[in-house]
């Protein structure tokens, strides 16, 4: 009986602990993260009013880079939580929000996708920086939310425009594109290895397409499998553009940290159906100016908070 009564306290008082507590941190290969007990996990399916599917990623510290093109520099960076589309933005959710599809790839001659898989679906390219920023702003008039940009067309007024200033302010609701930060640590999702799923090329074909499998085009979004967070084609099919200006990384550690030089050119991540394995890598990342959008390996990716 007494043993009883100990054996109900011992449970007790472990209940009392895991409460206490309601925090659980997981330690990742590359940093940590950390969500509350009832809370979202990693990866946990979130869905927009419209439809679009988000990723949770969760808060947590990594060491970023170093890039292919910046030797050995890295940093460290912490991130607050937020939630980043599976998939990167479609020519149907493009020519729903902003009215055409400017993509390369648009089905016809020449350009049609592969077997069974459906235009619509394929991402979006041949789009500018100043194009991703609209769509993130009009997406966001949409759904009734606040828009993360200011902005300041010089030429045109309308779509498409070729120049302007925009600034950003990130307590707002509404969409944004990913910082060069976010989008490093959701493709790592944990890791330090050349890729997501690790180091081994080989294994490149069932997670990207690149050079060695898409045929010289862009493909269907979501066939390929995920990241350990769901998140999809972050390796090849299109380059996604990014926040920041492409700028050397910083000396010491980092909070939400976003690039604050204003150069010439935006960063742009993953590589894409023409780029080698290398190209593909997490931490590999090129630049273009923001009004470039004459080239079919541009696309783009959305985050909330």
């Amino acid at each position: 009986m007494k043993k009883a009564q100990n054996l109900w306290l011992y449970r007790i008082f472990a209940a009392g602990i895991i409460c206490l507590v309601g925090l659980i941190v997981v330690t990742c290969g590359n940093g940590s993260t950390s969500s509350g007990d009832d809370g979202p996990k990693p990866g946990d399916l979130w869905t927009s009013p419209g439809g679009i599917e988000f990723s949770w990623i969760p808060a947590g510290t990594f060491t970023m880079g170093p890039d292919i093109w910046n030797n050995d520099a890295t940093f460290s960076v912490t991130l607050s939580a937020f939630k980043m589309s599976r998939y990167a933005v479609t020519q149907e959710l493009y020519e729903e929000v902003i009215g055409d599809n400017p993509s390369y790839y648009h089905g016809g001659s020449g350009r049609k996708p592969d077997g069974t898989e459906i235009q619509g679906m394929r991402p979006v390219e041949t789009v500018s920086w100043f194009d991703a920023i609209e769509f993130c702003n009009k997406l966001s008039d949409r759904e009734g939310l606040d828009r993360v940009y200011a902005t300041s067309w010089s030429s045109p007024a309308t779509h498409p425009i070729t120049s302007g200033t925009v600034t950003a302010d990130f307590t707002k609701n509404g969409y944004r594109l990913p910082t060069d930060a976010q989008w490093e640590y959701a493709c790592c999702a944990g890791t330090s290895t050349k890729w997501h799923f690790g180091d081994d090329e080989t294994k490149l074909v069932e997670y990207a397409w690149y050079s060695a499998n898409s045929n010289n085009k862009t493909h269907q979004v979501g066939l390929l499998k995920p990241n350990q967070w769901s998140l999809y084609d972050m390796h090849g099919n299109v380059w996604e553009w990014c926040w920041d200006w492409y700028d050397d990384y910083p000396a010491g550690p980092e909070t939400n940290y976003t690039s604050t030089g204003a150069g010439s050119i935006r960063v742009e991540r993953g590589g894409s159906w023409g780029s080698t394995a290398e190209y593909t890598r997490s931490v590999s990342r090129v630049s273009f100016i923001p009004d470039f959008r004459n080239y079919f390996y541009l696309g783009f990716r959305l985050v909330r908070p």
